[in-house]
C-alpha cells in the first residue's frame, strides 16, 4: 500500500505526538529557528485537542479488536 496515502487514527497521532514530545525533552535543545517554533505551537495544540478524546485511553490492542470487528462491513475509506 502506498504510504503517503494511508489514514492515522486519533490514537495513532496522539501516540506519535507524544513519543516526539518526549524526545525532545530528553533532548534539552532551547534554540530553535522560527520554523521549528511554529511546528511546536501546531504540535502542542495539536496534543491539547487530543488528549481530550477518548484516544487518550487506547491501546493498540483496542484498535487492532475494533479493526477486526469491522472488517465485516466492508467499509471504505
Amino acid at each position: 500500500k502506498d504510504a503517503n496515502a494511508a489514514l492515522l487514527s486519533n490514537f495513532e497521532v496522539y501516540q506519535l505526538l507524544t513519543d516526539l514530545k518526549q524526545q525532545r525533552k530528553e533532548s534539552g535543545k532551547t534554540k530553535q529557528s522560527s520554523g521549528q517554533q511554529n511546528l511546536n505551537t501546531i504540535m502542542y495544540e495539536t496534543l491539547k485537542y487530543i488528549s481530550k478524546t477518548p484516544c487518550r485511553y487506547q491501546s493498540p490492542e483496542i484498535v487492532r479488536e475494533f479493526l477486526i470487528a469491522m472488517k465485516d462491513h466492508k467499509l471504505t475509506k
